[in-house]
């Protein structure tokens, strides 16, 4: 994953009292691919845990093209690899050596340090795909922000799924709709795939503190705006719409759509971002800053042979 920037620009429109906010993700080229980058953006930094939020083409990659993301650290966050087209093929400094394909999760905790790359493996590469999916960071809470680094891969089969108003839900991590993923979080999360076919209808549950909508494409309407100004009530692809606390929205697929919901307990305080790192403390990213730039962090197993520098700012 890519060190932050500018994230995304707000839209002006509030067509409910349910919305808080309406992103909008700007586009960013990572070097052979897009991504759509919504969170952190400078109208808000977070919602619930999540504190990055990229949407990843879709992209053709022909053959012979392919995701070269060098080895590169992180602290006290854990990322979230979500695809539905393509595959990605993950290594890190824990050893682990695994390929995503769609509908599967990659979350990886780094705790107190972990080092990992991204790239397309060889067969994928000679082959050509086409690439698409969700790239996300969830910041730890305080207390857990130095725990051991991990990494778990949970195949789409393991993941809870549920029908409702017409909607395919897919339970990515913590709980909603009354399942629960077995993907292990460190503070109550929201986050959901959702598959609306036109005509269906999506209501988003209000049992997390902090809630988003992400429109990865098609487009969703407020249900039951109506007239006139029904048009100014839709929700199109790279939107991602901020909810108020408590309060229901129940969205309508005009086209056939997909939308990720995200959110969960507020975190308890500040969130620092630098390049890959998330901390409560400033101090602790410049010992963050220094580790890698000595050398001082593992090496991925694998694919030690280059990496990402620090920054120069």
């Amino acid at each position: 994953m890519s060190p932050p920037n500018e994230g995304a620009s707000a839209r002006s429109d509030h067509p409910s009292p349910a919305v808080a906010l309406i992103l909008r993700g700007r586009p960013r080229d990572l070097g052979g691919f897009t991504v759509r980058r919504t969170l952190p953006a400078m109208q808000r930094g977070m919602v619930g845990p999540f504190v990055f939020f990229d949407h990843m083409g879709p992209t053709e990659q022909p053959p012979g093209a392919g995701m070269d993301v060098r080895p590169h650290p992180h602290i006290s966050l854990a990322t979230v690899t979500y695809l539905f087209d393509g595959e990605i093929f993950h290594r890190d400094s824990l050893g682990s050596a695994q390929a995503i394909r769609p509908g599967d999760v990659n979350w990886m905790t780094a705790g107190r340090g972990i080092a990992h790359s991204e790239r397309t493996s060889p067969e994928v590469r000679a082959a050509g795909q086409k690439l698409h999916g969700i790239q996300a960071w969830v910041a730890l809470p305080t207390s857990a922000e130095e725990c051991e680094p991990s990494f778990a891969h949970h195949p789409e089969a393991t993941l809870p799924r549920v029908s409702v108003g017409g909607a395919e839900l897919r339970i990515i991590a913590g709980s909603a709709f009354g399942q629960e993923s077995p993907v292990k979080v460190a503070s109550k999360t929201l986050y959901v795939d959702a598959v609306v076919p036109a005509g269906a209808t999506l209501e988003v549950p209000v049992d997390h503190e902090e809630r988003a909508l992400y429109v990865v494409s098609g487009e969703l309407s407020i249900e039951g705006a109506g007239g006139a100004d029904a048009a100014d009530a839709s929700f199109r692809e790279g939107d991602m719409v901020i909810l108020v606390p408590g309060q229901p929205l129940r969205v309508r697929a005009t086209s056939d759509s997909r939308a990720m919901l995200l959110g969960g307990a507020r975190l308890d305080g500040e969130r620092h971002i630098w390049w890959n790192f998330v901390s409560s403390s400033l101090e602790r990213i410049e010992e963050a800053k220094r580790a890698w730039k000595n050398g001082e962090v593992a090496k991925v197993v694998g694919d030690d042979t280059e990496l990402i520098p620090l920054p120069e700012s």
